[in-house]
């Protein structure tokens, strides 16, 4: 993670001594991860890794920065990134290739950090298969006012890359402008990671980690606002969305009719049938 503006870090210098928090807790019994299979390790191009969560069977959340190749500016290809659902140990509940990705036309991948940065980094990732929900039950984003400032993390991390680590309460420490900044322990590969709000039974993705430092021994990270964003991603990707693939299969006379010999009509389907 990236030092951010002097604007931002001075925000965090002011605040208060941070309220008690819970430690990190590494999910690696399957009972530890029930609940917990919709967030995935996002495997970039052999390069590294960020977090992810499903909000839809095919749809994964992250982070913009980890949707871009620093050496092309331009979004990773079809392939070369893997999401895998629940990752713990060298296993997954499910794997799937990234095939669309969509990100703020604003975001400027190799962009020095800022608040504008912060506001845009966000990505959507399509998923060549969906992930049924009974293996992984997405997550949905928080609306509303927020009650309390009581927020939580899973994610990966460096160091901490074989499994979800969960830390089940930490603080948002100010909101405001679109921006918001917690004192939860992020790290590498934490990066597009969902802080959830704590709401009902389940929480709900408040924000994403975007980036971090620490200020006096206390990890401080920063987040954006997310409605309005994700709406205009989903919008973007059934705009964009590949056309599906048609294969046009030639049939001989009589092929495939239970009567024998005889024409009839030649259909084309997506996929071929």
């Amino acid at each position: 993670m990236r030092r951010l503006l002097p604007l931002l870090l001075a925000f965090c210098l002011a605040l208060p001594a941070a309220a008690e928090n819970s430690g990190l807790r590494r999910l690696t019994e399957r009972n530890d991860l029930f609940g917990w299979e919709a967030v995935g390790r996002l495997d970039i191009a052999d390069t590294g890794f960020c977090t992810g969560t499903l909000i839809a069977p095919d749809m994964v959340l992250t982070a913009a920065h980890c949707a871009f190749d620093t050496r092309t500016g331009a979004h990773y290809q079809p392939g070369e990134i893997t999401f895998r659902a629940g990752f713990r140990d060298g296993q997954s509940v499910a794997e799937r290739r990234v095939v669309q990705i969509a990100t703020p036309a604003g975001f400027i991948p190799n962009a020095a950090p800022s608040a504008d940065r912060i506001r845009a980094d966000v990505a959507l990732m399509r998923l060549a298969e969906p992930i049924p929900t009974a293996l992984a039950d997405p997550f949905v984003l928080h609306s509303g006012d927020l009650s309390g400032t009581e927020i939580s993390v899973s994610s990966y991390g460096r160091g901490r890359a074989g499994a979800i680590s969960r830390q089940r309460s930490c603080q948002l420490l100010w909101r405001q402008a679109g921006l918001m900044s917690f004192d939860c322990d992020v790290t590498f590969g934490s990066s597009g990671a969902a802080i959830l709000a704590h709401e009902r039974k389940r929480g709900r993705i408040l924000s994403l980690v975007s980036a971090g430092t620490v200020i006096d021994g206390r990890p401080v990270g920063f987040g954006m606002d997310l409605p309005d964003t994700v709406e205009d991603l989903k919008r973007q990707m059934r705009r964009d969305a590949p056309a599906p693939q048609a294969e046009i299969r030639r049939l001989k006379v009589g092929s495939g009719l239970s009567g024998g010999a005889g024409t009839g009509p030649r259909f084309i389907r997506p996929g071929g049938s």
